[in-house]
């Protein structure tokens, strides 16, 4: 049997979107990566923190030490020459070269730490110091004067270097501190921005979610109320979007399951005439070549008025089930099995299996029929009775005739003109002995069981 079509609010459009498992990904892939960009972005401050905490360890602090440790060395030069000067004792000559190898030793470990265009000028007015220094030890008058104005100018040039070592020093510091503040300002708003967008992708996912939930519970209570065509509205694209799809089939399919337990006949639980002419109306339709089967019981009245309405039920409900299992086995996946009433029932399936289904229900009709006729009846080959003019004869045992019509190809324009050609073919099976099957148009010799 075919599946109605989806109702027209079911056509849903499809458009590419993202999976919740995607949208979910996406905003941890956001976070993670920003928050690897923070990592990599504080990582590279660090490092050039360190560098720059670095280059004041190695270079100037100990460049400035330097001149600290210059300026005392010098100072104390000063000293000893001044008091050699007067005094004359060489015990402070000897003080005085002390303190000259320790200048000298300071002046060679700031060639390391500064350009030879820096320390020049000290180096040369250290030099002079030197020969001002030589001169007064070796008794010459104007040694002590010269020794005393070199000094001052090389004073002056080691403070003139302190200083600038220390604004060099104040600017490291400064750039380092800058750094570090732009390191974790820019650090926190990296992490906070990728936190923030987890957050917004958290939020429009459970937005989306709960707010699809609320459509589907509606859509619940909407169906559950007989309101099938109901379309709860969620956009496709996503796991939600394909649950949506899928309860609108549900929900149609339940329609359809619906009127066919209202059309369905009370005894057998089978399709009843609505659903006879739908499926005819839908197969012609097609234009696909189709078997529309006819089956009817012979003596089926006598049989129920010998034996009583409720035997006469089960073997109407026994033929049903069998005609029903027949055509799930043999009649193919779009097979159908309707009752139109009392004894009369349908069978819809394809063209080249008309005849298998018919030979079928004719086997298992024959078989099961037995158990429904008392011993006796059976070994007398049937039973008395009257017929529809009152008149007593005997009635054989119950058989059932099957007209078979094949339809197709326009020349079947309803189900009306087809049920017409379904009841002469009829005519012709019944009036052959037994359990037998015609098909119409096809088949014109009756093959009896």
């Amino acid at each position: 049997m075919k599946t109605a079509p989806l109702p027209k609010t079911a056509i849903r459009s499809r458009r590419s979107r993202l999976s919740l498992i995607q949208k979910i990904g996406v905003g941890y892939a956001a976070m993670a990566l920003f928050t690897a960009t923070a990592l990599v972005y504080a990582t590279i401050n660090l490092h050039a923190i360190d560098k720059a905490a670095r280059k004041i360890a190695n270079n100037e602090l100990p460049a400035i030490g330097a001149l600290v440790n210059l300026r005392n060395a010098l100072l104390a030069q000063e000293s000893f020459a001044g008091k050699y000067a007067i005094l004359k004792d060489p015990a402070f000559i000897d003080l005085f070269r002390q303190r000259e190898r320790e200048s000298l030793a300071i002046l060679a470990m700031l060639e390391k730490e500064e350009s030879a265009e820096e320390l020049s000028p000290l180096k040369r007015l250290y030099a002079q110091y030197r020969g001002a220094a030589q001169q007064l030890f070796t008794g010459k008058a104007a040694g002590a004067f010269q020794l005393r104005s070199v000094a001052v100018k090389l004073l002056a040039v080691v403070d003139d270097r302190y200083l600038q070592r220390q604004v060099m020093l104040r600017d490291v510091l400064e750039r380092a501190d800058r750094q570090r503040q732009a390191a974790i300002r820019w650090t926190v708003a990296i992490s906070c921005t990728g936190f923030l967008l987890a957050v917004g992708a958290a939020l429009l996912v459970s937005k989306s979610v709960f707010c699809a939930i609320g459509k589907l519970q509606r859509a619940t209570h909407r169906i559950a109320a007989g309101e099938w065509d109901y379309d709860p509205q969620i956009e496709a694209g996503d796991e939600i979007g394909a649950l949506a799809d899928d309860f609108v089939r549900m929900a149609a399919r339940l329609k359809e399951l619906e009127q066919l337990n209202l059309d369905a006949s009370p005894l057998t639980r089978l399709p009843g005439n609505a659903a006879i002419e739908r499926v005819l109306g839908e197969r012609l339709q097609g234009g696909a070549q189709f078997a529309f089967c006819y089956a009817d019981l012979d003596n089926f009245k006598p049989f129920s008025d010998n034996y009583g309405y409720a035997k006469g039920s089960d073997l109407l409900r026994a033929t049903g089930d069998l005609i029903a299992a027949v055509v799930k086995s043999c009649g193919g996946a779009d097979g159908f099995v309707g009752h139109v009433g009392g004894d009369d029932f349908v069978m819809v399936v394809s063209a080249d299996r008309a005849e298998t289904v018919c030979e079928a229900v004719i086997e298992g009709f024959d078989a099961e029929v037995v158990g429904h006729f008392a011993p006796g009846d059976l070994a007398a080959g049937g039973i008395e009775g009257y017929d529809r003019y009152g008149v007593q004869r005997f009635f054989p045992v119950t058989t059932i005739s099957i007209a078979a019509i094949i339809c197709g190809g326009g020349e079947y324009a309803s189900a009306v003109e087809i049920a017409r050609a379904a009841a002469q073919v009829k005519d012709a099976a019944k009036e052959m002995p037994g359990s037998s099957y015609r098909i119409g148009r096809q088949r014109q010799t009756a093959c009896e069981n």
